[in-house]
C-alpha cells in the first residue's frame, strides 16, 4: 500500500468512450431503458421506508445514480438508493432529521473519496464473509419488520423503531387489519413472485405496481391508502441545492453514522462489482469505484438525497440486458428523470400496500437463508460471527452491529495467527531445511550453551507475547547464546520490537549473547530503526542459519 502514489482515479466511462461505437450505444440504450424501469419501482419503495418522500427515492436514483456511472470504476455498475441503507437512514431521521441525515451522508462521501485516495478499494474486500452476511439478513428481517403495518393496513401511527416494540404494536393490533388492503398487498406479492416465471426479463415489480394500481383505480369498492394520499400530491420540480450547518458538535454526533453508511456503501458497492466482473469478465478498478461512490454520497444530500451506493439486482439487470459500457447507466439515470418529470402524477396513485409487497420481496431476496444455511457449518467461530452480527443488527442497532462484528472478527483472526504461528526451541543438532522435500538435509552441530529458537509466522503483539512466556520458562538455564531463528517472519510490530529489546537486555544482563539469523529486508529494516542493530552488533545479524550457529559456536 503506497500512500505517496498518484491517487487512482480512472473513471471507467473516459476509457469507454475510446472506442464506442453505434452498436454498443444500442445495447447499453436498451440496457438503460430497461434498469430504469426497473428502478423506478425500488426508488420509490426505499425512499418512502427511509423515512423521506418516493420524490427524495427518484431523485436520489437519478444524480446519484448518474454520477456513480459517469465517475465510477466499474463499467456496468448501477448505482442509486438500496435496502441496506433503510434501517440506518431511518435511524439517523429519527435522533437528528433531515438536516442530520443531509450531514452524515456528506461525511461519509468524504470518507470513500478518503478510502479510494489511500487505495484501501481491495482491503474493503476482505471484510469477513459471515459479517457480511449477519447484517444483510439483519436488514432484511428489519425491512420486512417496517413493512407490515403497510402491508396488513394496520393504520398505526408512530410505530416504535425498535424490533420487539414494533412486533409487540403488531400484535397487540391484529385485529384492526384492513382485508382490503391486505388482498391489495397478497395479488401485488404474487405478481412480483409469479412474474419471473413467465419471463425473467419482466420486472415483476414494475408490473405489479402497473397492474395493481390500475385495479384499484377502476374498481369500484376499492378503497386503499395510496402515495398521494399519505404524501400529497408530488411536485416535479428538481430541487434547487441547499445547504446545511457543520459544526464539531454535529460532526463528533454523526461521525459514527457516517461511517457506517461508508462502509456499508463500500461493501456493497465493491460486491457488486465483484459479481459483475464475474460475468463479464471485466475488471472494476477499485479505488476509483470508492472515489465515484463518494462524490455521489458527497453530491446527493445538497438535493435533499438519501445515501448511494452500487445495486446488485440492478447492475445484473443491465448486464443481462446487453449494458457493457458506463453509457447504460447514465442511460438508467436520464429514463428516471423523464418519469420524473412527465409521470409523477400517475406515482400518486400507487398503493402502500403494493410498494410494501415490493420491499418484502426485496428483504426476502436479501435475507440469503441459503448462504446462512451452508454457513451453518462452518467453523464455530465464523457462525458466532454471523449470529451476533444479525442480532446486533435486529435489536440494536446496525452501526454497533457493524463495529462490533468487525471487531470480534479481527479477534477470532488475531487467535487464528497465534495459533498457527509456531515457537520452537533447539539444541545440540539443528536440521537447516527442516520441512525440505530433499532427501538429504544438512545438519549443524550446535555447540553446548547455545539455544535455537524459532519463530513461525508474523511476529506481531500477540505472538510477542507468545514468545515472551517461552523465554520466561528457560530463563533458568542461563545458556551463553540464543539464536532467534526469524526465516519465517514476514514483519515485525512495535510489540514485538519492544519484547525483543527487552530479551535483549535481560539476556545481556546475564552474559548471554544474542544472534538473529535469516532477518529479512523489511523486518531487518524494522529493526535497525529501533536501534536493535547497535544493541545486538551487525556481526550478530545474521542472512543464514549456518552464519549463525558458526558464529553462537564461536562464543562459547
Amino acid at each position: 500500500m503506497n500512500f505517496s502514489s498518484p491517487i487512482d482515479f480512472r473513471p471507467k466511462l473516459l476509457s469507454a468512450m475510446k472506442n464506442y461505437s453505434a452498436d454498443k450505444f444500442k445495447s447499453d440504450l436498451v440496457a438503460g431503458i430497461v434498469v430504469g424501469i426497473v428502478a423506478l419501482p425500488l426508488a420509490i419503495a426505499f425512499g418512502i421506508a427511509s423515512g423521506v418522500s418516493p420524490m427524495v427515492g427518484l431523485i436520489t436514483a437519478i444524480i446519484g445514480g448518474f454520477i456513480v456511472s459517469a465517475a465510477g470504476g466499474c463499467t456496468v455498475q448501477i448505482g442509486g438508493p438500496t435496502g441496506a441503507f433503510i434501517v440506518i437512514v431511518y435511524n439517523i431521521i429519527a435522533t437528528f432529521g433531515l438536516e442530520g441525515l443531509a450531514i452524515a451522508t456528506f461525511m461519509a462521501g468524504l470518507i470513500l473519496v478518503l478510502l479510494g485516495i489511500f487505495r484501501l478499494g481491495t482491503v474493503i474486500k476482505f471484510i469477513p464473509y459471515p459479517i457480511v452476511v449477519g447484517f444483510t439478513a439483519g436488514i432484511a428481517l428489519t425491512i420486512f419488520s417496517t413493512q407490515i403495518n403497510d402491508f396488513l393496513g394496520l393504520g398505526l401511527r408512530d410505530v416504535p423503531g425498535e424490533f420487539i416494540p414494533k412486533w409487540g404494536m403488531y400484535f397487540r393490533n391484529l385485529a384492526n387489519v384492513d382485508w382490503t388492503t391486505f388482498g391489495v398487498g397478497l395479488v401485488s406479492l404474487a405478481i412480483i413472485i409469479v412474474t419471473p416465471r413467465v419471463s425473467r426479463r419482466l420486472p415483476g415489480a414494475l408490473i405489479a405496481i402497473i397492474l395493481v394500481t390500475a385495479a384499484a383505480y377502476l374498481i369500484p369498492g376499492i378503497s386503499v391508502e395510496t402515495i398521494g394520499d399519505r404524501f400529497g400530491n408530488l411536485s416535479t420540480d428538481i430541487p434547487h441545492p441547499h445547504a446545511f450547518t457543520l459544526n464539531m458538535a454535529t460532526i463528533n454526533n454523526l461521525l459514527p453514522s457516517a461511517f457506517t453508511i461508508a462502509i456499508l456503501g463500500a461493501i456493497e458497492s465493491l460486491l457488486s462489482a465483484t459479481v459483475a466482473d464475474g460475468v463479464t469478465g471485466t475488471r472494476t478498478n477499485s479505488n476509483t469505484e470508492l472515489i465515484g461512490q463518494g462524490i455521489a454520497n458527497i453530491t446527493v444530500p445538497f438535493f435533499g438525497g438519501i445515501p448511494v451506493t452500487g445495486a446488485i439486482a440492478r447492475t445484473m439487470t443491465n448486464i443481462t440486458n446487453g449494458g457493457r459500457t458506463p453509457v447504460a447507466g447514465v442511460i438508467h439515470a436520464i429514463v428516471l428523470l423523464l418519469i420524473f418529470l412527465f409521470f409523477m402524477p400517475l406515482i400518486n396513485r400507487i398503493p402502500m400496500a403494493c410498494l410494501a409487497a415490493v420491499l418484502i420481496v426485496v428483504s426476502y431476496n436479501m435475507s440469503g437463508w441459503r448462504t446462512i444455511r451452508s454457513i451453518m457449518q462452518n467453523p464455530k467461530s465464523d457462525i458466532s460471527v454471523l449470529a451476533v452480527t444479525f442480532l446486533l443488527t435486529v435489536i440494536f442497532d446496525l452501526t454497533i452491529a457493524i463495529e462490533i462484528g468487525l471487531l470480534l472478527a479481527v479477534i477470532l483472526f488475531l487467535r487464528r495467527v497465534m495459533e498457527n504461528t509456531a515457537i520452537k526451541a533447539y539444541s545440540g543438532q539443528l536440521e537447516v531445511d527442516e520441512n525440505s522435500e530433499m532427501l538429504h538435509h544438512e545438519v549443524l552441530n550446535v555447540n553446548d550453551g547455545v539455544e535455537v529458537y524459532e519463530i513461525n509466522g508474523p511476529f506481531f503483539f500477540g505472538v510477542a507475547t507468545k514468545f515472551d512466556d517461552l523465554m520466561r520458562n528457560t530463563l533458568g538455564r542461563k545458556p551463553k547464546v540464543r539464536i532467534i531463528r526469524m526465516r519465517k517472519v514476514p514483519f515485525i510490530d512495535s510489540t514485538g520490537i519492544h519484547n525483543l529489546e527487552i530479551l535483549i537486555k535481560s539476556s545481556q544482563k546475564e552474559g548471554i549473547h544474542i544472534v538473529l539469523s535469516g532477518v529479512n529486508d523489511t523486518v531487518r529494516e524494522a529493526l535497525s530503526k529501533a536501534g536493535i542493530n547497535g544493541m545486538v552488533g551487525e556481526d550478530h545479524i545474521c542472512s543464514h542459519i549456518t552464519k549463525a550457529v558458526e558464529v553462537a559456536n564461536s562464543l562459547t
